[in-house]
């Protein structure tokens, strides 16, 4: 009996899990109505006493989205108020829901990976059931592959969904520097 292959696992596919990306802190909303007179009526000083006397420990570690369930018209120095209270203890603060907090921190994250890593090569993105990560990454990972992968696809490594593909007749950044270098080199009346 023959041996059996993983053939995936043998391929050039690298695997893009942009699950992986998140840090696994818990998100936690934060409603700024509780700090508003009726939920409706934000009084600086019965709000910054409301602040100052708040237990914020509950929030330690955690990602913070500041938001406000009600119709109250909120100034922007509230939500700064309360981020500088959360300073130092909260992994991160945003502004909205649970998932404006997360698409922000996977925007972030997102735009200071090193996409090199992926240079030239065959890339899934992994997929299917995530319940963390946004669909905004998705399109955002797709357009930086784009700029270095050869193929883009999108599900598992043994049942993906093609997304986009180098046209045949382009080449890499890399050959395209060594061509460059090699044309340099050369006499002027052979360019």
């Amino acid at each position: 009996m023959e041996p059996i292959v993983n053939k995936v696992a043998d391929s050039e596919i690298e695997v893009l899990n942009l699950e992986e990306l998140w840090d696994g802190r818990p998100v936690r909303e934060l409603d700024i109505s509780e700090f508003l007179i009726e939920g409706l009526v934000l009084r600086e000083k019965a709000f910054r006493a409301l602040v100052k006397e708040y237990d914020w420990k509950s929030f330690e570690g955690a990602h913070v989205a500041i938001g406000c369930t009600t119709d109250a018209i909120v100034p922007t120095w509230a939500y700064m108020l309360i981020a500088s209270r959360l300073e130092g203890m909260a992994a991160s603060t945003a502004v909205g829901k649970r998932i404006d907090l997360i698409r922000d921190q996977f925007t972030r994250t997102l735009d200071s990976l090193d996409w090199s890593r992926y240079q030239d090569a065959i890339v899934v993105v992994k997929g299917c059931g995530s319940e963390t990560v946004p669909e905004n990454a998705y399109l955002l990972a797709a357009r930086e592959l784009k700029q270095v992968a050869r193929k883009v696809m999108y599900g598992e490594p043994c049942s993906s969904v093609p997304i986009w593909r180098r046209p045949a007749d382009s080449f890499s950044k890399a050959e395209g520097a060594v061509a460059g270098s090699v044309a340099a080199k050369l006499p002027s009346k052979s360019r």
